[in-house]
């Protein structure tokens, strides 16, 4: 079973805790359940989700919500790497890093393919997984560059992730799905109401600017 967790930043810059799950795996369906009791729930307006690479929070994203998604960019690097011997892992991931230094949306999508074509005789698995994920993994793009050191990848959830785990191998084995949420959801109220008197994570006049009609504009991180 995996415990899932959605966290969003709200209009006012804030990161709060939308919700957690306890699913039996990552499949379309039970992600699309789980959406929908966000939305059940008065979600609005949401601009962008953020997770890794399985079909099934992407296909609920856009099936649900119909937001933009991104492909959390570490996860993707891992995945990418993976395809590669270790002699060849430090070159690889130095000219791929190359595309994320820039700055300009279509610069960033023109040196991704020159990266591509570069490596594709060489490492023809890196370059058609770099041909599939152009768009996925350069969707923050999209935004106010103030904004996308936040949104590129899904490593601000990483200590919330930290302290769920800790918290759970304590435990070790639970009696039931109610058990868990009981405990993670303790932890997610802990965690929401240190969100709420803390520093904005993002700034509101960005915000302002990626705000739908309703003036709501929310990204999620999903994990």
């Amino acid at each position: 079973m995996a415990v899932i967790v959605a966290v969003a930043v709200n209009t006012d810059g804030r990161r709060e805790i939308l919700g957690i799950t306890v699913l039996p795996s990552e499949a379309e369906t039970f992600w699309a359940d789980f959406l929908r009791s966000l939305t059940r729930r008065g979600l609005r307006g949401v601009q962008l989700v953020i997770s890794d690479a399985h079909e099934g929070p992407k296909a609920a994203v856009r099936k649900v919500l119909g937001a933009g998604w991104q492909r959390c960019r570490v996860h993707f690097q891992r995945n990418l790497l993976a395809r590669v011997g270790k002699t060849s892992k430090p070159v690889v991931s130095a000219v791929v890093k190359t595309v994320f230094a820039e700055k300009d949306r279509d610069q960033a999508h023109a040196r991704w393919r020159e990266v591509a074509d570069s490596l594709r005789e060489r490492f023809r698995d890196v370059a058609e997984l770099m041909d599939e994920s152009e768009h996925d993994v350069l969707a923050y793009m999209a935004f106010d560059e103030s904004l996308r050191s936040k949104l590129h990848s899904t490593r601000p959830l990483e200590r919330v992730n930290k302290e769920i785990k800790r918290r759970t191998n304590v435990v070790g084995i639970f009696p039931n799905r109610e058990a868990v949420i009981r405990l993670v959801g303790a932890l997610m109220l802990e965690q929401n109401d240190e969100w709420a008197v803390s520093r904005r994570y993002m700034p509101v006049e960005k915000l302002t600017g990626v705000c739908d009609d309703n003036g709501t504009a929310t990204m999620i991180a999903a994990q």
